[in-house]
Formats: structure tokens, C-alpha cells, sequence
């Protein structure tokens, strides 16, 4: 199976789907299929096709793909019915994207993979993080596996728990240099808080204490 999230129509996708369809066919001699991921209804109702590739009287290939999109996935906000099938429950949850109630419906999904095994749930975790993409959902997303799915250890819960610790070096990195009388600059400011290197931050740690500038911190970067 072949997946692609589609945000809009694109008259230029049919080629890459067939492509990638005609790969998978030719590499494993099985019949592929595609599913296209929309969250909304419009570019949903686009991808569903059919796309005819070839001369009109006579197409050699017929694309149809299958369209996963809010108009025909359902809204699950019950954590017992998301428990039945947690991948309909994501894919269902990444469609519903730009749904006013979107909280709850990821707050049932992470509610719905605590009590699942980590090699069932960090696929599933990620995927719902990638196709929210940049809607502001995904930032809900993120505080969710933050909070109820913390014990996971999931690229996605080590970034965020990562991002913990910069945030709190960098606020101990400037609260030094107040103690210490230091006048820090916007630039100097911006360039601790928005490090999000570790190695970087602990080491500037170290000079906070005793620099009599902003300057003394980043000595020698």
C-alpha cells in the first residue's frame, strides 16, 4: 500500500501516484493500492478520480485512488470505540483535522494508546503527528503525547521532552546573568532561548555564573 497526504489539488500528483503504483507493482508482482489522506472535502472529492492515463479512446491506465477524508471518516470522541480499532481511530483523527472539536478527538486517541504496547503505539503516535502537519492541532497533538503518553520513548516524546530541557537551561542561563547584573541584549536573548542544541546550552550554563557579559557566555562559539 502506497499513502500520501494531499492538501489541496495538485494536477500534477496523478503522474507520482501512478508511478509509485506502477513501482510497487513491478518490485513485488502484488496488487498495490493508494490511499490518499484529505482533511477536507473539497481536495478530497478531486483525488477520488478516476484519472485516465493514455489517449481518451483507448486510456492505458485507470487510476482510482482510495480517499480517506472528513466527509466519509467518522468523528470518534469515545475512547472505548477508538480502543476497538486505534488505526481507524488515527487515520480518522488526522482527516478531522480542521474539526472544531479536534481536542477532544485527539484526547480520545491518546487517552485510547496509554494502555497499548509501545511497538503498536509510537507508529501510530508519529503518524497522527505527521498528518496534522502545521495545523494548529498539531501543536495539541504535542502537548497530549507530553502529558498522557510521557512514558513512551517515541522520536516524537524524546523531541518533545528535549524541548522541555532547553526551555529550562535557557531560562537558567538568564536567570545567572540577572543575578548577576548582566544587561542581555534581544539578540543575546533570542540566541539562548531559541538554542535547541543541549550540548551548546549546558555548556553555556557553565560560564552563566561568572560572566560579566552576554558575551563571556558565548565565548569561543
Amino acid at each position: 500500500m502506497a499513502i500520501e497526504a494531499q492538501g489541496k489539488k495538485d494536477t500534477d500528483k496523478p503522474a507520482s501516484w501512478a508511478y509509485y503504483l506502477s513501482y510497487l507493482y513491478t518490485k513485488y508482482r502484488l496488487p498495490p493500492l493508494l490511499l490518499v489522506v484529505c482533511q477536507d472535502r473539497a481536495t478530497a472529492e478531486w483525488a477520488s478520480g478516476p484519472v485516465s492515463i493514455g489517449p481518451r479512446q483507448w486510456p492505458a491506465l485507470t487510476l482510482r485512488p482510495l480517499v480517506a477524508g472528513p466527509h466519509n471518516m467518522p468523528v470518534i470522541t469515545d475512547v472505548a470505540e477508538a480502543r476497538k480499532d486505534l488505526a481507524l481511530t488515527t487515520l480518522a483523527a488526522i482527516t478531522h483535522a480542521a474539526d472544531p472539536d479536534i481536542g477532544a478527538i485527539l484526547k480520545t486517541l491518546s487517552t485510547a494508546l496509554r494502555d497499548v504496547p509501545e511497538i503498536i503505539a509510537d507508529p501510530l503516535v508519529e503518524l497522527t503527528a505527521q498528518g496534522l502537519g502545521n495545523r494548529p492541532a498539531a501543536q495539541q497533538w504535542r502537548n497530549l503525547v507530553a502529558v498522557d503518553l510521557s512514558f513512551y520513548k517515541s522520536f516524537m516524546a524524546e523531541e518533545i521532552r528535549d524541548e522541555g530541557r532547553t526551555e529550562g537551561i535557557a531560562q537558567g542561563i538568564l536567570l545567572f546573568l540577572a543575578q548577576a547584573g548582566v544587561d542581555v541584549s534581544d539578540e543575546a536573548r533570542g540566541r539562548i532561548t531559541t538554542c535547541g542544541d543541549l550540548e551548546t546550552l549546558n555548556r553555556w550554563l557553565l560560564r552563566a555564573p561568572t560572566a560579566r557579559s552576554a558575551e563571556d557566555v558565548f565565548a569561543e562559539e
